[in-house]
Order: C-alpha cells, then structure tokens, then sequence
C-alpha cells in the first residue's frame, strides 16, 4: 500500500472520521490515561506523529506540553486547524517528517503506523529515533494478533502484530524497551501499546 493510496484514502473520508473519532471523549479511557501519563513523563517539545484529525495533538497542548502534529492527509490537517485552532499542525510523511534531527522529547505513534507495509516500518522507526533527543520518549499504539497479517480496515488495508515483533523492531531501532501493554476495549479489536526511550548513547 503506497503513501499516495493511504493519503487518498483518508482525505475521501476525513471529515466522516473526524465527526466519529475527532475527540478525545469518544476515546477509552484506559487510552486517555496512558497517552497523558506518558506526556507527563516526556521533557522537551512532543510531537503527535500522524496526528489525524488532531485531537489528541491538542488534549496534550491543553495538559500543558509543548506539541505539534503532523499528518499524511491534508484533509485531516486542514480539519486539524479548524476544529483545534490553538495547536500546530503540519502535512507530512511518517517516513520523512522534516522534524530537526534531536529536537523532541516524545514522539506520540498513536494507530499511525497501523497501514504502514510491515517492510516500511523500519524506516519509520529510524526517522522517530532520528527526530527523538537521547533518552527521548516514543509511545505506540498498534492492533495485535499472534501473528503479522493485514486485515481489511474500514479506510484502507491495515496491519495487526504481535507485540513482542513489534518490540523487537523497536530495539533494532535504537530504542530501550520500557513497557508493553495489551487490552481489548469494549466492541473494539486488540491493541498494544509499547513505551520506548531513544538510547542515550
């Protein structure tokens, strides 16, 4: 599934996403917890990598953090604006965020990753760990299944992992695990979460 594909496909139903998911109320609240309990622990500029519609981009911003997102779709960002004014929002590619090298103290993955081909994470990964300041923090949400397959999303073609591939992924990447999480909200598919720090080195 190629970037322009994925950008299509969201920005053909950005505005039908944004007025189901564009707020943090409609959220878990196991999520709404774990998102602002990792921000508390960040210090430096956050930065909401695939941002959406930018709901979560702000809730941070109104709990005090310095944040900024940045999205593929254009129509998410330009729903971004309108909807949520006071925060920062920008059009860009996971792969190549155009964030200066070492300037953020968190980087927020949050189902960003979800539609990226398993063979393009990595670079994904690299670019996280390139925009990350040593002992940055990364946090990242994901579907999770036993094994690696794609599945059909409501948007567009989606991934689903097994945590501990993903974990590895994360280490070959330059990151030092902290925690992995696993839960099952209520009428919604498995999910993983992996908190990660840039080593220092």
């Amino acid at each position: 599934m190629s970037a322009t594909a994925i950008r299509r496909s969201y920005d053909a139903r950005a505005a039908e996403y944004a007025d189901l998911f564009a707020s943090v109320d409609a959220a878990p609240a196991d999520d709404v917890a774990e998102i602002r309990e990792w921000a508390a622990r960040c210090s430096g500029p956050l930065v909401d990598a695939g941002c959406g519609p930018g709901h979560w981009t702000d809730d941070l911003r109104r709990q005090g953090a310095e944040i900024s997102g940045f999205d593929l779709s254009p129509a998410f960002i330009e729903i971004a604006r309108q909807r949520f004014p006071h925060s920062e929002y920008r059009v860009a590619d996971l792969a190549r965020s155009g964030v200066a090298t070492a300037s953020a103290g968190g980087i927020l993955s949050w189902f960003s990753l979800i539609h990226t081909p398993p063979a393009e994470v990595d670079a994904v990964l690299a670019e996280f760990a390139r925009i990350l300041a040593p002992g940055g923090r990364l946090l990242l949400g994901a579907f999770a299944w036993p094994e690696l397959e794609p599945f059909a999303h409501a948007v567009v073609t989606a991934y689903r992992w097994p945590r501990g591939e993903l974990a590895g992924r994360l280490v070959s990447a330059g990151f030092e695990l902290h925690r992995v999480s696993e839960r099952t909200p209520e009428g919604a598919r498995p999910q993983c979460s992996l908190e990660a720090r840039r080593s220092e080195e």
